[in-house]
Order: structure tokens, then C-alpha cells, then sequence
């Protein structure tokens, strides 16, 4: 097993609106929630476009849950309320290594445009390195601010740096159409890139009868050049007095097109975090 280092990153944000359990005034309240979340990966990596004469790869993953293949990860959503008004950011650093990869397809590039080559049969093992910052951030208003009940709708921006290093062994050379180099059985490549998106969303959160548990609910869409992402969680927690105990489900999707790194990837499985107030 690989050593695993959990950071809990601290980060603040600035604006509005207190905690669920009370009304509307002009007190700034903040939270911090410091959570783990190692979610299974499925993605489509695209590594070009390929120079003329040249190719790239295009890699395939589909990981379950990521404990043993962390190197490092670090966490934390922070809020500030004033009024109904607030603004928060969600900060992530997640650093992962030898996740089972296979490259799918190989772009060929004669010269007179990309020809694609399936290598779906030739797979002999690949592993593919991944890290990357994901940092969202909104500003929103509570259009219901009860005492057990609060939902607020949301707008902002999502940024993902994304860098992946990639091995893989074939059965075979793969030949490439005339006026191109074949792609190698065994090789490896590196790419990072950068998306950025708008979003708009809602989240909020519900007191469960007379008693301290409370679901809790979060989905935004956006989009942003070529790059369309929704993100969605839900789930329950407790409410303590200096906080809150949470675990959710948590999905995020990114769909890019053209030439970025991420064609298609989907992160999804459970979150667990603990939010202090104060």
C-alpha cells in the first residue's frame, strides 16, 4: 500500500447570511468544512491533437474507490453569511498514482488531418498518474431562511487544473496510415490542462421533525468554451452545537470538447466532512 497523507486545507471565504437556525440579520456568521472524499473515477483522456507525421493516444479509465492509490489530498468548503446574502468557495487538492488505465484509440496525423486507430485489443497493462485543483466559487441569496429549513440559489465559477502522466504496454507496434510514424508498444506521455466554467445552482438544508437530524442537498450546471460540468450531492448529518457531522454522496461531471486533456470524466462516491460554525 502506498503512503497516504490527508491535508486539511484551511480556507475562508467572505458574505452572508447566519446559520440555519436562525433569522435574517445582519451578524456575519462563517463555516468551515474540513471532509475526505475519495470518489471512483471514470474517464476518457485525450493526449493530442497529434503533430503531422505524427500520433497520440487516447487513454480509458474506470477506478473504483481510491484509498490505496492516494499520495496526498486535501479538502475544505468554507462559507460566510451576512443578511440572506453570502459567498463561499470549495477547495480540493487531489494527487493520485498508478490507477489502471488502457489507451483505447491511437490519432494518427499523415498530414492531411487525425486518423483514428483502435487499440482496444492490444492492451498488455497501463497505469496513468493523476492530480489535480478543482476550486468552485459562488455568491448566492436564501430564498427561504426559516429556522429548520433554508435554500439558497447560487452563481459562480468553477476552475480544474488537471495534470496526468500516462505508461502503457501494447501487444503489438501499432502502424500508422502512409506519411505517419507507427505508435510505439510501449511508451508514455504527459498533458495538463486548465478548464474554466460558469455555474448556477441551489443547496440548502432541512431539519428532520423536531429532532437535530437534517438532510442536506447541493446541484449546480455550468459551462464555460467547449466545457459543460454539473456537480450534485445530497445527504444527511447531525447538528451539534459547535457544528454540524455530515456524509454525502457526491457526483461531479465534466464533458470538454475539442482538444483539452478531458474529453469525459465523472467522479462519484460518498463524502464525509464536519462543519464548524461560528
Amino acid at each position: 500500500m502506498k503512503p497516504r497523507v490527508f491535508l486539511l486545507l484551511a480556507v475562508f471565504a467572505v458574505s452572508a447570511c447566519p446559520a440555519a437556525a436562525q433569522t435574517v440579520n445582519d451578524r456575519w456568521t462563517y463555516s468551515l468544512q474540513p471532509y475526505v472524499w475519495l470518489p471512483s473515477v471514470k474517464a476518457n483522456l485525450n493526449f493530442g491533437p497529434p503533430p503531422a507525421g505524427g500520433n497520440s493516444p487516447n487513454v480509458t479509465m474506470d477506478t473504483g474507490q481510491l484509498l490505496e492509490a492516494v499520495d496526498m489530498a486535501a479538502m475544505m468548503t468554507g462559507e460566510a453569511r451576512k443578511g440572506r446574502w453570502l459567498v463561499g468557495l470549495d477547495a480540493m487538492y487531489l494527487d493520485l498514482g498508478h490507477l489502471d488505465s488502457r489507451v483505447a484509440s491511437v490519432d494518427f496525423n499523415p498530414g492531411s488531418g487525425p486518423v483514428n486507430v483502435s487499440t482496444a485489443n492490444l492492451n498488455a497493462g497501463g497505469a496513468t498518474d493523476m492530480s489535480g485543483t478543482l476550486l468552485t466559487l459562488n455568491g448566492g441569496y436564501a430564498v427561504i431562511n426559516e429556522k429548520r429549513n433554508v435554500m439558497d440559489v447560487i452563481a459562480g465559477l468553477r476552475y480544474f487544473r488537471m495534470h496526468t502522466h500516462t505508461d502503457w504496454t501494447l501487444t503489438a507496434v501499432v502502424a500508422g496510415p502512409a506519411g505517419s510514424a507507427a505508435f510505439a508498444r510501449t511508451g508514455a506521455a504527459d498533458k495538463s490542462d486548465d478548464v474554466w466554467a460558469g455555474i448556477v445552482g441551489v443547496k440548502g438544508r432541512m431539519m428532520l421533525g423536531a429532532g437535530d437530524w437534517f438532510v442536506n442537498y447541493y446541484a449546480d450546471i455550468g459551462s464555460g468554451s467547449s466545457a459543460r460540468t454539473w456537480q450534485a450531492s445530497g445527504g444527511i448529518g447531525y447538528a451539534f452545537k459547535w457544528g454540524d457531522a455530515v456524509l454525502d454522496y457526491r457526483t461531479l461531471h465534466y464533458n470538454v470538447g475539442g482538444q483539452k486533456l478531458i474529453d469525459e470524466m465523472t467522479l462519484s462516491g460518498l463524502s464525509v466532512g464536519a462543519r464548524f460554525r461560528f
